[in-house]
């Protein structure tokens, strides 16, 4: 049974700090880029960050840059995302998708996704 399972999730004020994990199992982990997508109600998905298989390269939403970092753990089939410095605009649930192929800025270019950790920032 493939799974992505994300958690870490949170209420936290302006200012703080919560750090995502995304557990893979059933499903080829370490010879694919993976990355992270946020969705607010009624908005439409946004690309967070992503990291290549090896967790040698990085990328990331101008937003976001400077305050999340993105980390894999091939050995242990997860993913995490740093987020500091949030701001009430990161408000979203946070999911976790493996890259197919193609560009990791969108969500066409994922296979598989997580069902989503809520992060909720208060000002």
């Amino acid at each position: 049974q493939v799974q992505l399972v994300e958690s870490g999730g949170g209420l936290v004020q302006a200012g703080g700090s919560l750090r995502l994990s995304c557990a893979a199992s059933g499903l080829v982990f370490s010879t694919y880029a993976m990355g992270w997508f946020r969705q607010a109600p009624g908005k439409e998905r946004e690309f967070v960050a992503a990291v290549s298989w090896s967790g040698d390269s990085t990328f990331y939403a101008d937003s976001v840059k400077g305050r999340f970092t993105i980390s894999r753990d091939n050995a242990k089939k997860t993913m995490y995302l740093q987020m500091n410095s949030l701001k009430p605009e990161d408000t979203a649930s946070y999911l976790c998708a493996r890259s197919r192929s193609g560009s990791v800025y969108y969500p066409a270019g994922y296979d598989y996704w997580g069902q989503g950790t809520q992060v909720t920032v208060s000002s």
